[in-house]
């Protein structure tokens, strides 16, 4: 009986942490394209204003994919979702989703927004012909905090891809975007 109710309260426990996340992504969803892409165009601005290393790395990237609000929650079990744009100078390229999901010791909620700078023809290529790509999985990706923001120049850069989080608001207690599958979606 002890194993049967167990049993019962994480399946409770996951159905309250999908509704929850059911509840945050419509905030995570954008109305539409152009909507998207003026959010996207102001997290940019957003993070440039913040850390200057992310502006030189947009500089120099050969695409920026942009996911202005992403949402996450969990209780025990978890995920997030948002939605961005990949720009190519002041084109946009395509639309994307990031989609995640976790389990273990969490509870909480909480948005932010990250930015993956593609530096090369190949990391851009990887993106357009995969059917979705796994961060961790395929082009190396270098998520970029304080520390390694300050070693980081444009003549050391050596990865395919650099990702930024910011805008982070509420309260989870670890936040990672690894594991993260971003997939083309149609607006």
């Amino acid at each position: 009986m002890n194993h049967a109710r167990r049993t019962f309260h994480q399946l409770a426990l996951a159905l309250v942490a999908f509704l929850s996340l059911g509840m945050f992504s419509g905030f995570a969803h954008a109305a539409s394209a152009e909507d998207l892409d003026k959010e996207a165009d102001q997290a940019l601005q957003i993070l440039y204003r913040s850390n200057p290393v992310a502006e030189s790395l947009g500089k120099k990237a050969r695409a920026v994919l942009v996911f202005p609000k992403v949402i996450k929650a969990g209780l025990v079990f978890g995920g997030s979702y948002g939605e961005g744009v990949l720009n190519q100078g002041a084109k946009h390229l395509g639309y994307y989703n990031s989609v995640s999901a976790s389990w273990g010791w969490q509870a909480g909620a909480e948005s932010y927004g990250y930015v993956v700078f593609l530096m090369n023809d190949k990391a851009v290529k990887y993106l357009d012909k995969s059917k979705g790509w796994e961060i961790g999985v395929g082009p190396s990706v270098v998520v970029v905090n304080e520390g390694i923001a300050k070693n980081l120049s444009t003549s050391t850069l050596k990865d395919d891809a650099y990702a930024f989080i910011f805008d982070q608001q509420g309260l989870m207690v670890s936040l990672s975007i690894e594991g993260t599958k971003i997939t083309r979606i149609k607006r």
